[in-house]
C-alpha cells in the first residue's frame, strides 16, 4: 500500500534560500499566477520543441547522416537509440536540478535547464555528419543528446511546480496543467518549422543540409524563454518553507540531499507515481515520434499524412487540457486520470490498427481520439505527482516520478516498437504494447490516494 498523504511539516531548506516573511509575498505571488503559468508554458514549449525536432529528424534523416548502414532498420535503430540516450541522462538531471530546485529555488533550476537545452540543441544543428567527421560525428551527437536529457530532467518538475505553487486555492490543477500543453505545442511548433522547410528544400535538400534549420532556430526561442523566465517571482510555497526553516533547529544531514531523503521516506509513492504516468508517456512518444518513421517506411503512408494526423491530434489534446484540469479540481485527480487510463487501454489497438488502412481521415480521427484520451491522464498528473510529496522534496519527487515514467515508457518506446515490428510486421503490435503500459498505469492509479485536498504548503 502507498504511504498516506504527508501531513508533516516542510523539509529543511538549504543554503541560499530566502528567509523573508512569507504571507505578503505569497498573496502577491498568487496574483501573479497567470503570468507565471504562461512563463512556465513558454519554457516547456521551447524545451519540447527542441526534443520534438530531434525526434522528427531521427525519423527522417539522422539515421543515414550519422549512422550509415546498408540496412534501413539498423540505421533507424541507431537513430532511435540516440533518441533514447537522452532519457538515460534524465535521472541525472533530476538529481542535479531537483537539488537546485528544492534547496535554492524553483526559478533558478528552470533558468539553468532552459539554457542547457538551448546550447545542446543549437550544437546538434552545427554538427558535422559521419561523411565529414567519421566516428566523431555520432560521438558528438550522443554527447549533445545526453546534455539535452540532463536538461529535461529538471524542466517538467520545475515548470509545473512554479505554476502550481503560485496557484490560488482550488485551482492548482488548472494552473499546473498550463505547462502540460508544452509538449504538444512544442511538437506543433516543430512541425510548423519542419513542414515548410521540407517543402522548400525538398526531401533531398532536407536530408543534405536543411534539417539543421529547425535546430538553429532554437537560438531565438531560447533567448525569448530566458527573458520570460527571469521576469517571474520565486514560488511562494518555497519561500514560505524557507522562512520556516530559517527559524527551525539545524537540519538533519539527510535533508541536504532531497533525492536520498525521497528514496528513504517515499519509495512506494515514487514507484506508484512512476507507474501512473508510464502509459501516457508511451502513447505520446509512439504517436508523436515512432509512428512518423513507421508509417512512411513500413506502410508507405505519406509523411505529410502522418505529420498532419499527429498535429491535429495534438491540437485536440491541447484544446481540452485546461477543461480537464479544471474538472480534476472539482471532482478529484484520480477519477479523471482513471477514465483516461481505461480509455487508452481500450483505444490503443484500434488507434494503431488505423495505420493499416493507410487512409488519412481514419488515421487522423483515430489519433485525435487517442491524444484526447491521453489528455485525461496527462493534464491532472501535473498536480497529482507534486501533491504526493512534501514541499521540500516536491521538485525531486515529482520530477523523479515523471522522468522515470518518460524514460521507461517513452524513451525506450521507439526502440521496443522497432524491435517488435521487426519480428511481427503489424501495427497491432503497437496497440498491444501501448495498451499494456496503460493497464499498468490504471493499476497504479487504483493503488494511490486522492490528492486534491492535500495541504500544499507542507
Amino acid at each position: 500500500m502507498p504511504e498516506s498523504p504527508s501531513k508533516t511539516g516542510p523539509e529543511t531548506a538549504g543554503p541560499g534560500a530566502a528567509a523573508s516573511p512569507p504571507s505578503a509575498e505569497k498573496t502577491a505571488a498568487r496574483t501573479e499566477a497567470p503570468r507565471v503559468a504562461a512563463a512556465s508554458l513558454v519554457g516547456t514549449t521551447i524545451e519540447y520543441y527542441d526534443f520534438a525536432v530531434y525526434g522528427t529528424a531521427s525519423a527522417l534523416v539522422l539515421g543515414p547522416a550519422f549512422f550509415p548502414s546498408g540496412n534501413p532498420t539498423v540505421s533507424s535503430l541507431a537513430a532511435f537509440l540516440t533518441f533514447a540516450a537522452a532519457f538515460l541522462s534524465r535521472p541525472l538531471g533530476v538529481v542535479l536540478f531537483g537539488t537546485i530546485g528544492d534547496r535554492l529555488g524553483r526559478r533558478q533550476a528552470l533558468v539553468a535547464s532552459l539554457l542547457l537545452m538551448g546550447v545542446a540543441t543549437v550544437g546538434v544543428g552545427l554538427l558535422p555528419t559521419y561523411e565529414t567527421a567519421g566516428l566523431l560525428a555520432p560521438v558528438l551527437l550522443v554527447t549533445l543528446r545526453l546534455l539535452q536529457g540532463l536538461s529535461m530532467g529538471g524542466e517538467w518538475g520545475g515548470a509545473v511546480l512554479l505554476a502550481a505553487e503560485h496557484a490560488p486555492p482550488g485551482r492548482r490543477a488548472l494552473y499546473a496543467s498550463v505547462p502540460q500543453a508544452g509538449p504538444s505545442l512544442g511538437f506543433l511548433l516543430s512541425s510548423a518549422v519542419i513542414l515548410p522547410t521540407l517543402h522548400i528544400a525538398g526531401r533531398d535538400g532536407f536530408a543534405d543540409w536543411a534539417w539543421r534549420i529547425p535546430f538553429l532556430l532554437s537560438t531565438v526561442l531560447v533567448v525569448i524563454g530566458l527573458w520570460v523566465r527571469t521576469t517571474v517571482s520565486e514560488s511562494p510555497v518555497f519561500r514560505d518553507a524557507a522562512h520556516r526553516t530559517a527559524q527551525a533547529p539545524a537540519p538533519a544531514p539527510e535533508s541536504r540531499f532531497p533525492l536520498a531523503t525521497l528514496l528513504k521516506r517515499y519509495p512506494g509513492r515514487l514507484l506508484l507515481g512512476t507507474g501512473a504516468a508510464i502509459g501516457g508517456s508511451a502513447v505520446y512518444y509512439l504517436t508523436i515520434v515512432y509512428s512518423l518513421s513507421y508509417g512512411p517506411k513500413q506502410l508507405g503512408i505519406p509523411l505529410n499524412t502522418m505529420l498532419t494526423a499527429a498535429s491535429i491530434g495534438a491540437a485536440a489534446g491541447i484544446a481540452i487540457t485546461l477543461p480537464v484540469a479544471r474538472l480534476s479540481d472539482r471532482i478529484g485527480r484520480r477519477p479523471v486520470m482513471l477514465a483516461g487510463a481505461v480509455g487508452c487501454v481500450l483505444w490503443a489497438v484500434p488507434m494503431y490498427a488505423s495505420l493499416s488502412s493507410r487512409d488519412a481521415w481514419l488515421i487522423t480521427g483515430a489519433y485525435t481520439v487517442g491524444l484526447m484520451l491521453l489528455a485525461l491522464m496527462f493534464s491532472p498528473v501535473a498536480a497529482f505527482l507534486p501533491e504526493l510529496f512534501p514541499a521540500r522534496l516536491r521538485y525531486s519527487g515529482a520530477s523523479a516520478a515523471f522522468i522515470l515514467a518518460n524514460t521507461l515508457g517513452g524513451g525506450f518506446a521507439p526502440l521496443v516498437a522497432t524491435w517488435l515490428n521487426s519480428r511481427w510486421d503489424s501495427p497491432l503490435v503497437l496497440g498491444f504494447y501501448t495498451g499494456g503500459l496503460c493497464l499498468l498505469s490504471l493499476l497504479c492509479l487504483l493503488a494511490l490516494p486522492e490528492t486534491r485536498d492535500h495541504e500544499f504548503d507542507t
